[in-house]
Formats: structure tokens, C-alpha cells, sequence
């Protein structure tokens, strides 16, 4: 890697921690810490360690899913589905969406017959699928959904920015499926614009156009029924896994809410971890997840507390199994942070080219 790129790697690194405490600042600037305390200590820990366990299962089901989207690129053990996927979640709780870029390149050390280029596009089919299911839950559940009578009015515009995240899934779904079926003419078209420009460099026109090749041969699942229902299974049960963690935790803060108030606050805590701060969306996470406590009515210190234990079970357990790597040896901090480079992937993907 370039100076130049670890500079820029560093600074855009930097960047995003002054957001992260940013948004941490402007999260707490008016809350009575001290009662954020009480509502903390108030709280069942048994509900807590519950949540804990169901997430740390939904590691093994994010595996299994990523190995059904893989099948058609290539074979790979599950041992080693588990373990990339795990200290891939890790990254991404020490250095935010980053730490994405471990996965591919922990999976082909692991497994030399996975290609880098093949896990890569699983990862964002995969960021499809998390997208879509938590999209169309949201906008199902405000069918039914009962808004505080205060909120009444501000509840129609979450109603239409339910309605407008189920059009782009339904759009983003259409094109996928389009360029399944259009992939070889749109690889050529990049082909002869590459060949004609000299805008973009040689190598990230190979890695783009290998990219291209890898995502038309994973999206295979979207015209083969069987891998198609197999990942539809292991997503859907994910994200009961994760609804449920979440229901327990809100219970565990003494909240009379079911599943549609969990489901509501789970399109929330979406659109904050979309934000890539490092520590799992730090700041923006908490943000977006207590404003949607606060819709429903919630204090806006307990809407504190509560935000920041559902970080901690969502994002929290990975670093278990990524600390247990560690001990193992099988990875070390130091190589962890050299792993969380685009430029880590786009060397890989050079060389199986």
C-alpha cells in the first residue's frame, strides 16, 4: 500500500471518529445522566443475557446464509464462515462499515479457494437482503401500527418514509434482476468504455469489471427457487433473532410494548447504523434508535439508556468470538487493523485475476 493511501486511509478514519463524537455529543447534550443511571441499574440483567445469547446464535445463521450466497461461486467450510463472519463483525464494532472489508480478506486467507472478488459481492448482496427484510418489516408493521395519540400528525410523514424505503427496495430488487439477466452486455459496455478512456486506471477498471463478473454469477440466486428460498429461510430467521433480542431488551427497561413498538424502533436503529462511524455507528446508532423510543412516548433518559444497551447486545457479542480468535491466535489487533483496507482487497483481487 502507497503512503498516499495510508495517509488518506488515516484521515478519512479521523474524520469519521469527529463525527462519531459529534453525534455522541449532540445524543447526550441534554440528558440527566444521573437518571440514565437509575433506568440502567433499574433494568433486568437476566432479560439482558437472554438478548445476548439469541444474537450471539445469529452469528451461526448470518454464516449459513453467507455460505447459500456463496454456493454458486464456490465451496467453503463452515468453520470458516463462522470465524470470517465473526472477526468481520468485530471490525466493524472497533472501526465501523470498514471493517466490511475484513470479512473477504479473512474468509480467502482462511479458505485460499474463495476469491476475494467472490466474497465481496456476497457481502453486498448480503447488505441487500439485511435491507430489504428490515425495509418491508418496517412498512408492513405501519399498517397496523398505533402511533401515540400525540404523534398522530408526525406519524404521517413516517408513514411516507415507510412507503418511499419499500419503493427503493421494490427499485434496487428490479435492477439486480435486470443486470442477472443483462450482465454479459453490461461487462462488455464497461469493457469498450474502459478500453477508450484512460479516466480510470487499469487496475480499478479490472476491479470493477471483476466485481461485475462475481456479482452476476451470486445473484444466481434470484432466478434458481431453491437458493433463492434457502436465503429468504436464513434472513427471515435472522432478523426474527434480532427483533426478539430487541424485544427483551425494551422489556428489560419495564416497556409494555410488543413487537410492532420493536419493529418500529428497529427501522430507526436502520437508518442510524447505515452511518459508517467507527464503533458500530457510534453516536449515529444511539441517536436515530432513542428518537424513535422518544416517538413512542418513552422518556427521553430511559430512551438513552435503552439505546445504548440495544447497541451493545446488537454489536457487542462479535467482539467475543474476535477476542477468542485472538487468544487463539488465529489473528492478531495489529493485523485486524491492516486487514480494514480497500487497498487489502484490491490487492487480492489483483492477484486471482
Amino acid at each position: 500500500m502507497s503512503k498516499t493511501h495510508s495517509y488518506r486511509k488515516y484521515v478519512e478514519f479521523g474524520v469519521l471518529c469527529l463525527l462519531a463524537s459529534a453525534l455522541l455529543w449532540w445524543f447526550g447534550r441534554n440528558l440527566d445522566w444521573a437518571e440514565v443511571g437509575r433506568a440502567l441499574r433499574d433494568a433486568n440483567p437476566y432479560l439482558f443475557a437472554i438478548a445476548i445469547l439469541i444474537i450471539c446464535l445469529a452469528y451461526p445463521v448470518r454464516a449459513f446464509r453467507w455460505g447459500a450466497l456463496l454456493k454458486p461461486l464456490s465451496p467453503v467450510r463452515f468453520v470458516d464462515l463462522f470465524a470470517a463472519t465473526t472477526i468481520g463483525f468485530s471490525g466493524i464494532l472497533l472501526l465501523g462499515r470498514a471493517g466490511e472489508f475484513v470479512r473477504p480478506v479473512v474468509l480467502s486467507m482462511r479458505d485460499p479457494r474463495v476469491r476475494p472478488s467472490a466474497s465481496l459481492v456476497t457481502i453486498m448482496v448480503e447488505r441487500i437482503y439485511d435491507m430489504t427484510a428490515v425495509a418491508l418489516l418496517f412498512a408492513v408493521n405501519l399498517i397496523w401500527f398505533k402511533p401515540p395519540a400525540s404523534m398522530e400528525i408526525s406519524f404521517d410523514r413516517v408513514r411516507i418514509a415507510g412507503v418511499v424505503m419499500v419503493g427503493l427496495v421494490i427499485l434496487g430488487i428490479g435492477f439486480l434482476a435486470w443486470f442477472r439477466t443483462r450482465s454479459a452486455m453490461v461487462v462488455e459496455f464497461f469493457e469498450r468504455l474502459f478500453s477508450r478512456s484512460r479516466i480510470v486506471p487499469q487496475r480499478l477498471a479490472r476491479l470493477i469489471l471483476r466485481l461485475l463478473e462475481q456479482l452476476a454469477q451470486a445473484l444466481r440466486v434470484l432466478v434458481n427457487l431453491a437458493e433463492l428460498a434457502e436465503t429468504i429461510g436464513w434472513t427471515a430467521l435472522l432478523w426474527f433473532g434480532v427483533a426478539a433480542a430487541n424485544f427483551l431488551v425494551m422489556r428489560a427497561f419495564h416497556l409494555h410494548v410488543g413487537f410492532s413498538e420493536t419493529i418500529f424502533v428497529l427501522g430507526w436503529s436502520l437508518v442510524g447504523s447505515l452511518v459508517p462511524t467507527p464503533g458500530g455507528a457510534a453516536g449515529a446508532f444511539h441517536a436515530a434508535t432513542a428518537a424513535g423510543l422518544i416517538f413512542l412516548g418513552v422518556k427521553k433518559e430511559t430512551a438513552a439508556a435503552l439505546s445504548i444497551v440495544l447497541h451493545l447486545v446488537d454489536f457487542g457479542p462479535a467482539l467475543l468470538f474476535g477476542v477468542f480468535y485472538v487468544i487463539r491466535g488465529d489473528l492478531s489487533f495489529a493485523k485486524l487493523r491492516t486487514l480494514v483496507s480497500p487497498e487489502q482487497v484490491e490487492d487480492l483481487i489483483e492477484k486471482e485475476a
